[in-house]
């Protein structure tokens, strides 16, 4: 019966983009080895984008990182996904990989014949690697997240307000680093609300995410959990549960969008889930309560399922901070720490005035996993920022130069795309913000290549020739902060890519 149901799904998506092959999405960029797309409309037609857009880096991913990582275990991976006794995913995140899946269709992506379930797979495969007892971590995932506020911030540039910095530490594969994505979902759900997740091309569901609230959350393998897995339980893949209370306008009906959205939708999975697995969760500071800002879930599959911390928990690091590693501290009263939380704990001192810059320089100097290091970010939900940095280069994103987003840019509603979705952007764009200077990259086919540059409503703001012979470089310290696009005019060649001229 449930693989009927399935059936039904995907004939009728068949059958609905068959009439409509509409793009609902755009990529913003696609540079400094992230590409960022924005997505508007229901789950099927932000799916249908999502393939139609990235279909080319989704093949890549499923090829060669999925398929060789199960290996002979890829049919029961997939098995999981169809039986559903194990893992339980909602029918709309089925009909929105359909979607992606029909997307790449469209867009003659799909070489590899990929399907729905490859892309469930991929969006669970933590959870099902420990459901098949499969060990294939090539080096530890060691991710970690540094959340300050009130006092411990109070004097600083963020007077008070909350900061949140997140490694996400992996074995840094080329199919990941090569796929890195930021997807931006502006959701036409009355009950959802705007939000994106950064991760890698084909994740639907939120390894790290945030949404237009404020409200922050990341994952964190919890290394530390050796015990074995309950089959039958029907577990919630760890990052659908991000995903869920990040979309949900309030997903726990309480009037506001804080951490306690995180604690309900963790509570409701009463069996845990599949594995041991942290979530690291902030949101503005604007709470009565710390723990409605600043909240960590330490998650098994074994009793206790469930451990939520706060700074109330008495650990080794003081005032308003909270800090989480891979190591249980709370559940059990287990206070393991591992020789981050050691550096962090003795770096942090007294706790108190830490700005946002040295919340990013805590977590560079102390928490870094070295080559692993694949993505580094912060948020400051109520300065609307999001900075980030990436593996790139061979090199790790803590020592990588991070590009700094305007939430309120990201966020904003759609107007006016009239440009044709590409693949990818024949240019790129370094340092992107820029303060003083563009430089490009770019295979010019002609000796007096030219540039226009013009903001989003169409205005000329300048031009002028590109000299080849050196790193062709633009000097944008004349013009005033905001969003613009270049365009390249190269003999008979016209690309364009969008630029941000640094908001100081």
């Amino acid at each position: 019966m449930k693989k009927f149901l399935l059936l039904l799904i995907i004939t009728s998506l068949i059958i609905k983009f068959s009439y409509s092959q509409q793009v609902n999405g755009v990529i913003l960029s696609d540079t400094a080895n992230i590409t960022i797309v924005k997505l508007w409309g229901t789950h099927e037609e932000r799916g249908f984008a999502y393939g139609y857009l990235l279909g080319e880096k989704i093949t890549n991913v499923v090829e060669d990182y999925i398929i060789p990582l199960f290996g002979i275990y890829l049919p029961a991976a997939r098995n999981i996904i169809i039986e559903e006794q194990d893992l339980v995913i909602d029918s709309i995140y089925k009909e929105e990989a359909a979607a992606i899946v029909a997307g790449m269709d469209s867009a003659g992506t799909n070489q590899a014949d990929i399907d729905y379930i490859d892309v469930l797979v991929f969006n669970s495969f933590l959870d099902i690697a420990k459901l098949l007892g499969v060990t294939f971590r090539d080096s530890p995932m060691g991710c970690s997240s540094l959340m300050d506020w009130g006092n411990a911030t109070s004097g600083t540039d963020l007077d008070g307000k909350s900061v949140i910095s997140r490694h996400l530490d992996w074995d840094p594969a080329s199919a990941l680093v090569s796929n890195q994505i930021m997807a931006i979902h502006i959701p036409y759900e009355a009950d959802e609300q705007p939000w994106l997740l950064i991760g890698f091309a084909g994740h639907i569901f939120a390894l790290s995410g945030l949404n237009e609230s404020g409200l922050s959350a990341f994952m964190h393998v919890l290394s530390d959990f050796y015990g074995s897995v309950q089959h039958n339980k029907a577990y919630e893949p760890i990052w659908l549960t991000i995903r869920k209370f990040l979309e949900s306008t309030d997903f726990n009906n309480d009037g506001t969008n804080n951490t306690q959205d995180m604690h309900d939708a963790v509570n409701i999975n009463s069996n845990g889930y599949a594995d041991g697995f942290i979530i690291t969760s902030l949101a503005p500071s604007i709470e009565t309560y710390d723990s409605l800002i600043a909240l960590v879930a330490e998650l098994a599959p074994q009793a206790p399922y469930l451990t939520f911390r706060s700074n109330s928990y008495e650990d080794i690091i003081p005032g308003d901070n909270l800090y989480a590693a891979n190591w249980e501290i709370k559940r059990n009263n287990h206070n393991h720490y591992c020789t981050r939380y050691y550096a962090i704990s003795y770096a942090i001192g007294d706790g108190i005035n830490i700005s946002s810059t040295e919340n990013w320089n805590l977590m560079k100097n102390y928490s870094n996993a070295g080559l692993g290091n694949i993505q580094f970010m912060q948020v400051i939900p109520e300065f609307q920022i999001l900075k980030l940095s990436v593996h790139r280069n061979g090199m790790p994103a803590y020592l990588n130069n991070p590009v700094t987003y305007d939430l309120n840019y990201l966020f904003s509603p759609i107007t006016n795309i009239t440009e044709t979705p590409q693949f990818k952007n024949s240019i790129n764009i370094y340092p992107n913000p820029a303060t003083t200077n563009i430089y490009l990259e770019y295979d010019f086919s002609s000796e007096n290549p030219e540039y226009f540059i013009y903001n989003l409503q169409g205005k000329f703001i300048k031009s002028g020739k590109l000299n080849i012979n050196q790193p062709p470089q633009i000097n944008i310290s004349n013009i005033d902060d905001g969003i613009y696009v270049l365009k390249v005019l190269d003999g008979n060649k016209t690309d364009r890519i969008k630029f941000v001229k640094q908001i100081h």
